[in-house]
């Protein structure tokens, strides 16, 4: 594969970034991306060489371009610029552009990471258990008792089967 720059020599480097929701590849030869700064990180931004390179789109200007965020002061061209926020704050002062391409970067909204499997089935079991608590409070609020007895019944063998569990994964 031939470098995207100089198109002279073989590629070593890849890079991908996603611009405006849609991923962008660039292949580089070891000098073109010494030549462009890839090796510094922080000083290489993907969006400025494709720009350059005229792979990317220009980025559409929104009315929250105008928009600095208040604890660092940086702004919405600079996020669409490097791709990245200067804080946590950036999050919520550039919230009305953000969603839309989070969501399709991304499975969701909230960021969960990794759990072991143990653990999930856990923290499902506790999450069922609060909620059949919360019916039963009702059964009994509405004397209705039958299903008060089930539920009782229902949250004793899930807490059984949660130490079970946990008694398990400690061996």
């Amino acid at each position: 594969m031939l470098c995207d720059v100089c198109k002279v020599e073989t590629a070593s480097v890849f890079l991908t970034q996603i611009v405006e929701g849609k991923m962008q590849k660039v292949n580089m030869c070891e000098a073109c991306s010494k030549e462009k700064g890839v090796s510094d990180p922080t000083g290489f931004a993907l969006a400025d060489l494709l720009l350059g390179m005229g792979a990317a789109q220009p980025v559409e200007r929104s009315a929250a371009e105008g928009n600095r965020c208040p604890k660092c002061g940086f702004t919405h061209s600079e996020f669409t610029k490097t791709g990245r926020l200067g804080c946590s704050v950036c999050y919520s002062t550039f919230s009305e552009g953000l969603e839309g391409m989070l969501k399709g970067m991304h499975k969701g909204m909230r960021h969960t990471g990794k759990c072991p499997e143990r653990l999930q089935r856990s923290l499902a079991l506790e999450n069922e258990v609060r909620t059949l608590t919360q019916e039963l409070r009702s059964a009994v609020e509405g004397e209705r008792y039958e299903e008060a007895a089930a539920l009782r019944d229902k949250i004793k063998t899930l807490e059984s089967e949660n130490l079970k569990a946990a008694g398990a994964g400690e061996k």
